[in-house]
């Protein structure tokens, strides 16, 4: 939008869009090759290790041989968009002005499709490089319904998979998250609430508010992800659509007593009670 070749100077333009000067000639500096093969090593091991904060994951990667100080754990940790998963205050970070919603789930047997969804994001080392991905999950059959990867952690790719999720799917009766700022932005809420759909969140440091979504990105980078050295984006998005169709149509899970997801979605799917179109009230905080 800016442009140095314009007969306003770029501290002028600068002004008008309500940007600073600073972030016009900042250059963004790629990670280096040491710091990306530590963070697949910290991905790894806080898949194995997820309870393991930074000191813990310093002290494991000096077991390796990787001198290695916490603050440079810490960083690694924080561009990963990850934590230590126990119950403590603020483990999760987010936008001080959005809302937060509570959490629905706690009591509640999920057994049919379309009842509740559960959307999450993930982080994915490729060769060079890394991105981010988010799914939107049916939680009884355990089938994804839309994902999307992003070099960054904004909200707009969050949004893109949960529209497409509801115009394949239609509504569900009501959307689980973190409560990151991706999804407590606007963008997102807006599009629970213009549907209706009940807005739930997990609780801070709590884990299991989402095991399902845990337990598939276990499931993508062991089975897909660490067995391939992605090369670019597009490389990205070819494997985990032919992953995420062997995961849907193939894959057997012993949670749903070896059936395949798209069975159980789609078998059980016509017994759907039609949605209440009553306003919910939990939908309506602001």
């Amino acid at each position: 939008m800016i442009s140095r070749e314009h007969t306003l100077a770029v501290t002028r333009q600068a002004q008008l869009l309500g940007v600073s000067r600073a972030s016009v000639y900042y250059t963004p500096v790629p990670v280096d090759d040491t710091d990306l093969a530590l963070m697949r090593r910290l991905d790894e091991l806080h898949l194995e290790l997820p309870f393991a904060g930074s000191r813990m994951l310093r002290d494991l990667l000096r077991t390796e041989g990787v001198a290695i100080g916490r603050e440079h754990v810490r960083t690694l940790m924080r561009r990963m968009a990850i934590t230590a998963i126990y119950q403590h205050p603020k483990t999760t970070q987010r936008h001080r002005a959005h809302p937060v919603f509570p959490y629905l789930l706690r009591g509640l047997r999920v057994t049919r499709p379309n009842h509740v969804w559960a959307a999450d994001i993930t982080y994915l080392p490729m060769a060079r490089g890394f991105v981010y991905l988010v799914v939107v999950m049916d939680w009884a059959s355990r089938k994804v319904l839309s994902w999307r990867v992003s070099p960054t952690l904004t909200s707009d790719f969050c949004v893109a998979a949960l529209e497409e999720a509801l115009a394949r799917y239609g509504s569900p009766e009501m959307v689980n998250t973190d409560q990151g700022s991706q999804f407590t932005s606007v963008e997102f809420l807006n599009v629970l609430r213009r549907r209706q759909i009940a807005i739930s969140m997990d609780g801070m440091g709590c884990w299991r508010d989402n095991v399902f979504v845990e337990r598939l990105w276990r499931s993508v980078k062991y089975e897909e992800v660490y067995l391939r050295a992605y090369e670019t984006v597009s490389d990205v998005r070819a494997g985990l659509t032919r992953y995420f169709q062997f995961f849907n149509q193939r894959r057997p899970h012993r949670g749903l007593r070896s059936r395949i997801p798209d069975t159980v979605y789609f078998t059980a799917l016509p017994e759907l009670p039609t949605p209440s179109p009553r306003a919910n009230p939990l939908i309506s905080a602001a």
